[in-house]
């Protein structure tokens, strides 16, 4: 059975006992920012488990997309060198939300499995939860095992918590699971006795069925969900290897063309060494992470997610190099990957070409790296067999150029050994462990802060409802509640006091996705408050943030709320100019592009975007001119309610960051952009007026910005500029046509009078400093020249204190400049005294000075620091530190 079909007959199954199939999340979860990637299929429904979010069908059946880079059997330094382990994979999964649990979920597990898989019975081993001290063990599983499927009794174990109790985390849901293992085969018996609980190599796991029935508030509170809930997950790549009757992941049809087209690319055959055959399986698991990483909108980049896919790009590339592949082979494999997978999933196919482009600037990037990581790793070497009886290079260093400039630590291994030098790999991977303790210390999600025990209450007792959409005016709404500004109940406002309000009904919009919050009045009989910020601490309260301008309000008042309009209507125009520019992104850059955030404010709009590169003005001026011919086609906007899963299915955009219930909005602009969204929008494209990109530029690795205006926005802009236009051209007296020529002939000029001054001024510099060479004072026996020469350039620096250098014949010159906010610094010392005086060394104490750092050659070195303030300080100190380094090496 290929795994084409074994994933199609696994959701036909399921289907047919009335679940519903869902597509699987993207690998970025939209609902929930504290993961960095999806990796178990019960991921989008966390919320669903705990009750937080109903659904209106209780049985589900998914494909999730998933991927691992850490944990128990997921580092990356694993992936390749074992037969199952991947960091993509696919989670074949079936769930169930207060419908049917132990009983029924196991039946389905053993019908799919012996039935429609065809698994041989006496072969499939069993788990079951056996107790433990806080848990009692679950019989109810170990029975229906035994008496109603009919599995023999010694062929299910009972294990304790570590194997058969599942939690999501330190908090959340949690409960009991069972395991179906499959045994592979007597051969590959490498424990006595042989069991799943003992022998990994012979049994491999196949299905874990979790039986949620607990939620883990913290680790010492453990409460009855409100209902029992089933969550199983099978790997794919896995169930399809045991119907292929294969020992390995990698030899199955969902690796093999892979795998064979690196053998055939390289040169070399599956099979013939094991170290051979770790590399063709690292590329071909490692390509399959890269495609569909890019195609979700992660780029390359040293933090969060674009880390990880850098990560395994250059692990890919890197055991390409093994193989003996030199030049770049990204473009033959990924394309195989789309193919084979781009029916199931279709954005592998939209992202192609980004995943192509993606690929040839990583290898080309790490082609420069490992020329540069090189380089450091031979300075390193050199300087160490220096250093007599030091054999071991330190893991410091060893972790710097893997961490900081990519270079392999296989690599870095094998050309030390050449050398005769081993690797503190203790030292590195106690570096490593820190680093990675990090990284999971600050990669606690971007979760909004808890509601305020007062809000909590509040939401308990009271709720608001939204009708923003159809009005912008209310009349007659009643004051629920009103807090000060420390959030303290009162019973009334008067005037001058701020507070927050709760009204019955509200048409101002909280903000929410990137929209800033409407503002505008409450206006009563006995007083008038300004509105200046809406939130929404709880789905159905809202906060008016207001002052009491004249009179007093008071809990039960009735008053008029009122938007302000005009400013409504320019929020209105950007945030449907904003959904026009994320769809045409999306066309001319390309659909890998994906929302990284947003603003939508009257004035201006920003969208941020995942792409790798700036983009061209070429490109530029398409987006704009496409934004704006749908401008003027004038296609209605519509709105629809409908569930998420509809939503999705048809084609919405779901945006990273966000939470969605399962009913949504989705914002339609004709069939060029669909989204799903909770703001304010036009009626029809015609109502933004004219669309204006400002600027484009990144923001982080892998992200870019665009910031626009629209309507009256691009007026004020447009007036701004022609302002501008018309000043330059009386001040210049030239017609704009000629504007920029005349504007570039004034500034040659003023180039050439500046090169020519600077000329001089260096001059004089050099001549002044040339005689004060030949007086130079004496420290530790040697002539040390020091100065301050702010104003000339680092190539000015460098000519001048080698010619200083020549003229003391023997001695040490010492320069410090200011620019801006950064100081700088050269030492320069005669070859006689390099020895004794390592320029690199020299300025390297010097720079510390100024808050920096910095190196170079023994007879020429330079370092920077933003300390500006104590670069004197710095020059100060550099006769007492040629007088101390002489007395050392005397």
């Amino acid at each position: 059975m290929t795994s084409r079909e074994t994933r199609r007959k696994f959701l036909e199954f399921f289907a047919s006992r009335e679940h519903r199939v869902v597509p699987s999340s993207p690998l970025i979860l939209p609902n929930d920012p504290t993961l960095l990637f999806a990796n178990a299929g019960m991921n989008q429904f966390k919320d669903v488990f705990t009750g937080r979010e109903p659904r209106d069908y209780p049985r589900v059946a998914s494909v999730q997309k998933c991927l691992r880079v850490s944990g128990k059997h997921n580092d990356l330094e694993t992936v390749g060198r074992t037969p199952r382990h991947h960091t993509f994979f696919e989670m074949l999964g079936n769930f169930s939300f207060g419908d049917y649990f132990k009983r029924e979920a196991i039946a389905l597990a053993w019908e799919l499995m012996t039935d429609v898989f065809g698994l041989p019975r006496e072969r499939v081993w069993v788990t079951v939860f056996g107790g433990s001290p806080r848990f009692e063990a679950d019989e109810e599983a170990f029975t229906v095992w035994r008496d109603e499927i009919g599995v023999a009794a010694d062929r299910i174990l009972r294990l304790g918590e570590t194997d058969n109790f599942w939690r999501m985390g330190d908090s959340g849901p949690c409960g009991p699971c069972t395991e179906l293992h499959f045994d592979l085969g007597e051969d590959l018996t490498s424990a006595d006795p042989s069991t799943p609980e003992t022998d990994s190599r012979r049994f491999i796991e196949l299905w874990n069925l979790v039986f949620m029935q607990f939620d883990q508030r913290d680790p010492d509170t453990v409460v009855p969900l409100p209902t029992r809930s089933v969550d199983t997950g099978m790997g794919l790549e896995r169930i399809v290897a045991v119907l292929q009757d294969k020992r390995s992941n990698f030899e199955t049809d969902a690796f093999q063309p892979l795998v064979r087209l690196m053998a055939e690319r390289s040169g070399k055959r599956w099979g013939e060494s094991e170290e051979t055959d770790v590399s063709l399986r690292v590329i071909a698991d490692h390509a399959r992470a890269f495609c569909f990483l890019v195609a979700d909108g992660v780029v390359p980049a040293n933090d969060k997610r674009g880390y990880v896919l850098r990560r395994l790009l250059r692990r890919a590339i890197r055991h390409g190099r093994k193989l003996g592949i030199t030049e770049p082979f990204l473009h033959d494999i990924t394309p195989l990957v789309v193919e084979q997978l781009g029916e199931e999933y279709p954005e592998l196919h939209s992202a192609a070409d980004a995943i192509l482009e993606v690929g040839r600037r990583e290898e080309q990037r790490f082609a420069e790296t490992l020329s540069t990581g090189l380089a450091l790793l031979e300075s390193s070497l050199a300087k160490l067999k220096a250093t007599r009886g030091r054999t071991i290079l330190p893991g410091k260093d060893v972790f710097r150029l893997y961490d900081t400039y990519g270079f392999p630590l296989d690599l870095a291994r094998d050309i030390a050994a050449e050398r005769g030098i081993e690797l503190d790999e203790r030292g590195f991977e106690s570096e490593m462990a820190r680093q990675r303790a990090q990284a999971r210390a600050s990669w606690k999600g971007d979760r909004k802060e808890q509601i305020a025990e007062s809000y909590s209450e509040l939401a308990r007792q009271c709720s608001t409802r939204f009708e923003g959409y159809a009005a912008t005016s209310l009349d007659g709404v009643e004051i629920l509640s009103l807090l000060d500004e420390r959030g303290q109940p009162v019973e009334q406002l008067v005037e001058g006091q701020g507070g927050q309000i709760v009204l019955a009904a509200t048409p101002f919009y909280a903000e929410a996705g990137g929209q800033v919050a409407d503002t505008g009045q409450l206006i009563g009989s006995a007083g008038c408050a300004a509105v200046r910020d809406v939130q929404r601490p709880a789905a159905q309260l809202l906060i008016h943030h207001a002052r009491v301008e004249t009179g007093r309000l008071a809990v039960g008042d009735e008053v008029c709320a009122a938007v302000d309009g005009a400013r409504r209507n320019a929020i209105r125009r950007n945030h449907t100019a904003t959904h026009l520019l994320h769809a045409a992104l999306r066309e001319v850059v390309g659909t890998h592009v994906k929302q990284a955030g947003s603003l939508v404010a009257p004035d201006r709009l920003r969208f941020d975007f995942s792409h790798f590169s700036g983009l061209a003005p070429r490109a530029l001026a398409d987006i704009e001119s496409l934004v704006n011919d749908k401008v003027l086609a004038d296609i209605p906007v519509r709105t629809e309610q409908t569930d998420l899963d509809t939503a999705v299915r048809s084609g919405a955009m779901a945006l990273f960051g966000e939470k969605y219930a399962d009913r949504v909005r989705v914002v339609s602009i004709g069939d060029f952009s669909r989204e799903l969204c909770g703001g304010t929008h036009c009626d029809r494209t015609g109502e933004v007026g004219l669309i204006k990109l400002i600027q484009e530029r990144g923001i982080a690795s892998g992200t870019r910005r665009v910031e626009a205006v629209s309507g009256g926005g691009a007026l004020q802009r447009f007036r701004k500029e022609h302002a501008i236009l018309r000043a330059l051209e009386e001040r210049l007296s030239v017609p704009s046509e000629r504007l920029l020529a005349e504007v570039e002939r004034r500034l040659d000029e003023l180039r050439t009078v500046q090169r020519e001054l600077r000329a001089d001024r260096f001059s004089l510099i050099r001549r002044e400093l040339m005689q004060r060479a030949e007086n130079a004072p004496q420290a530790g026996g040697v002539r040390v020249l020091v100065e301050r020469v702010d104003g000339i350039g680092g190539r000015e620096l460098r000519e001048l204190a080698d010619s200083l250098r020549q003229r003391l014949g023997s001695g040490v010159v010492v320069l410090g400049r200011a620019s801006g906010e950064k100081a700088s610094l050269l030492v320069a010392v005669t070859p006689d005294l390099t020895d004794r005086l390592p320029a690199g060394e020299l300025v390297r104490g010097l720079g510390r000075v100024i808050g920096g750092g910095g190196g170079g050659r023994p007879d020429m070195a330079e370092a920077g620091g933003k300390n500006v303030s104590r670069l004197d300080e710095a020059l100060q100190s550099a006769i007492p530190a040629v007088e101390q380094r002489m007395e050392a090496t005397g």
